[in-house]
């Protein structure tokens, strides 16, 4: 990996399986936004962050060394070796050949906070529609600085209220954020804890909160709090199953970084199988 202060940003070249539009396209995020095929905007860390593609690399707006190692690089998972985990898939046929398209994924390390709300949002949603709604939360409730919201945090989303929250338009899903806000300002569900406790602790702490079922407590394990383990089932990745597997299939046999197989599965599934019909 190297790193290159240019023009009052950052180049970052020799690093290999990194991809950071496939990344947000892979159904792990939703505060970004696609600018051009050579240009993402990606709200994270506190701040906007724009990304370009550059002849063998990436180019990274507004943004130093020391700060993209301290908030940047750790976001990215960017000190894993995700070729040695891609080798680890070599029996599997189905994982490596969607490895191919989808091996400049990396696994986000997002605010477990954000994603917990993030992802009971996506409960039966689209991605655009999910995306909106985010905005709309940040844009109401969030701290605003030159043009960037931050994601609100639990107390104000209970000092809200439900009728605080309507103008997002989320739905059935308002009295889920409001339960999850509620349960984490109280200290009945600890981020601190799930982060620790183990993957099994972790998943059952999360389904205490309403409308968090096992697809959403395992997204939000995955993506929010580095369970790699975790394995998120969705239409999409039963599909891939159905496909590829046998009725015996155990996402557990995968080890523990079966959530970025997962990850390799569903992006080559749904967009590149997908978007060409095959």
């Amino acid at each position: 990996m190297k790193f290159t202060n240019i023009d009052g940003g950052l180049l970052l070249t020799e690093c290999k399986n990194f991809d950071p539009f496939v990344s947000c396209e892979c159904g792990q995020c939703f505060r970004f936004e696609k600018i051009s095929d050579s240009e993402y905007e990606l709200f994270a860390c506190g701040r906007r962050l724009s990304i370009r593609s550059a002849e063998n690399g990436w180019y990274f707006s507004d943004i130093d060394e020391r700060e993209f190692r301290a908030s940047f690089l750790p976001y990215f998972d960017l000190d894993r070796d995700y070729g040695e985990i891609i080798d680890s898939f070599s029996g599997d046929a189905a994982i490596s050949k969607a490895a191919v398209s989808g091996g400049g994924i990396r696994i986000f390390r997002q605010d477990p906070w954000e994603t917990i709300v993030s992802f009971i949002i996506s409960a039966n949603n689209n991605i655009p529609r999910i995306k909106k709604i985010i905005n709309s939360l940040c844009r109401l409730l969030g701290e605003e600085s030159n043009g960037f919201y931050s994601f609100p945090t639990p107390e104000a989303i209970l000092n809200a209220g439900l009728d605080g929250l309507a103008p997002i338009k989320a739905g059935f899903r308002t009295k889920y954020i409001i339960d999850a806000a509620s349960r984490v300002v109280s200290g009945e569900v600890d981020l601190d804890r799930i982060a620790v406790c183990g993957y099994d602790a972790a998943l059952a702490e999360l389904k205490r909160i309403k409308g968090i079922g096992d697809k959403v407590a395992n997204c939000v394990l995955l993506f929010g709090f580095g369970y790699y383990e975790a394995f998120p089932v969705d239409v999409w990745v039963k599909r891939v199953i159905g496909k590829y597997y046998d009725d015996s299939f155990d996402p557990r046999s995968l080890g523990k970084y079966a959530g970025i197989a997962q990850q390799y599965l569903f992006y080559y599934e749904r967009s590149i199988l997908g978007s060409d019909g095959e």
